[in-house]
């Protein structure tokens, strides 16, 4: 190699060092991150600075704000500050940090005067949705991940084109990419009813469009600002647990809502359609009138403006519980901060159990939430392992008086780059119900231990670090 080749590709390289470890320097919130990329950059010729332009950019959070923050279509919801009610009730007063942080994240405010009704399964939860779709005289708005249109997604799609006929207004979101789970397209068949169905950011190939983040997987059914459902319940038959037929049964939770908070479900919903359609939905301001006795408040989470949300969330939460945190959820992979309040919950003597699936339909997963637990054991919290079928049910509840529910896993994945919605609940009998499930839940399960962790072989232990060092993206 000639001396000027040489020399122009060390400056090459030089300049593009300075470049990348610059931006690494400003713009990585990790100092370790920070320090591991500058090292790269540096240290490896031309290799480096590429890797990092590759791998080391947050392009996720770019992509979203590309498709939100800039998007002629976005709403901007006014930011409404309430502090936390004035209600008298103690269980609410001593909740009054965590009322104010979640102002600070939110652009909901707390509403009083919701009912809640827990759904198991898909057995309890579709006849109760298919029967708010039945008898929906006005607006059905619709938003889920992954919609199989055979067998129980059939008897959906005939529920949505019989309401459609009788005059309702139909309008149904699902997510381009959680569409592909199926071998047929969702969306297509419900077009090819005459639905208005529309896919969210679906992957093409022109223009190359294809990203396996920035996912819809938010679940959302509301019906003429009557009844809603959210929860982590997808449409497939995999949720029928009890069918003969099904070979892969999935147990989850879903809820109905009943009262105010319906309002802001339906806000969300007519953000993302107008951003997916460019169609402005008019929203009904009429309040809806108190049903129960919960307060509620819709939390969105995504990466973009609304980045960190759920973690700030999780974060007050733990931080505010006094006796006992429940959390079950299918994929476990939280921030070193989330870890961290979990610590602290449970060395200030706070009973804090974490119940995850036996056996996880991703194993990846599985084997590298196995690489951290020891952070979580020794410090006691207790982690047990719930036996099949594979439980995909996301639950949070503290005190047996405030609990979140809906769509999020407690990964990064849900807290960084998917689009998530969840519902903050502040009701003792919701919250004491949700408690007795887990407590019959945990006479089945198994706790693990240290003991455990550390009798693992080298190779497995191998193999759950290699998987750990892909969390950030499993």
């Amino acid at each position: 190699m000639s001396p000027f080749i040489s020399w122009s590709l060390f400056v090459l390289h030089t300049l593009l060092a300075v470049v990348t470890a610059g931006h690494a320097l400003l713009y990585k919130r990790d100092p370790r991150s920070a320090f591991g990329w500058i090292a790269i950059c540096m240290m490896f010729p031309l290799a480096g600075p590429i890797l990092y332009l590759l791998f080391g950019i947050n392009r996720v959070r770019t992509r979203a704000k590309k498709y939100n923050l800039n998007s002629p279509f976005r709403i901007t919801r006014p930011k409404t500050k309430q502090l936390a009610p004035q209600t008298g009730k103690q269980h609410l007063d001593r909740f009054h940090k965590l009322f104010k942080s979640s102002d600070a994240v939110s652009d909901c405010p707390i509403v009083p005067g919701n009912k809640l009704t827990i759904l198991k399964n898909g057995e309890e939860a579709y006849p109760e949705m298919l029967k708010a779709i039945l008898q929906a005289e006005e607006t059905i708005y619709f938003t889920t991940y992954i919609f199989n249109p055979t067998g129980i997604g059939e008897e959906f799609i005939d529920a949505f084109a019989t309401a459609q006929k009788r005059g309702v207004d139909v309008r149904i979101i699902i997510d381009g990419f959680g569409e592909c789970y199926s071998k047929k397209k969702a969306a297509r068949e419900l077009q090819k009813r005459g639905i208005n169905a529309v896919r969210f950011l679906p992957p093409r190939l022109f223009p190359p469009t294809i990203h396996i983040n920035l996912r819809k997987h938010s679940k959302i059914l509301t019906a003429d600002s009557r009844v809603a459902f959210t929860g982590g319940m997808n449409i497939e038959d995999h949720h029928l647990v009890t069918a003969e037929k099904n070979k892969n049964p999935v147990q989850d939770m879903h809820f109905k809502l009943e009262g105010p908070v319906i309002r802001q479900m339906e806000q969300e919903f007519s953000e993302d359609w107008r951003f997916i359609t460019g169609e402005k939905l008019t929203i009904d301001s009429t309040p809806i009138s108190e049903q129960g006795d919960a307060y509620c408040r819709v939390v969105i989470d995504g990466p973009n403006e609304n980045l960190d949300n759920l973690e700030t969330v999780l974060i007050s939460a733990l931080s505010s519980a006094t006796d006992h945190i429940f959390i079950m959820t299918p994929y476990f992979l939280p921030s070193r901060e989330i870890i961290g309040a979990l610590q602290g919950a449970a060395l200030r003597g706070v009973k804090t159990l974490v119940i995850l699936p036996e056996k996880n339909n991703l194993p990846m997963v599985h084997w590298a939430t196995r690489n951290m637990l020891w952070t979580l054991l020794g410090r006691g919290v207790r982690i047990l392992y719930q036996p099949p079928p594979f439980a995909h049910t996301k639950l949070l509840t503290i005190d047996n008086q405030f609990s979140l529910i809906g769509s999020a896993n407690w990964d990064t994945r849900s807290l960084r780059l998917n689009f998530e919605l969840v519902v903050e609940v502040f009701d003792g009998l919701t919250a004491q119900e949700l408690s007795a499930h887990f407590k019959s839940i945990l006479s089945q399960s198994r706790e693990t231990s240290l003991l455990e962790l550390d009798s693992r072989s080298q190779f497995v232990r191998f193999r759950d670090a290699f998987c750990w060092l892909f969390s950030p993206y499993l």
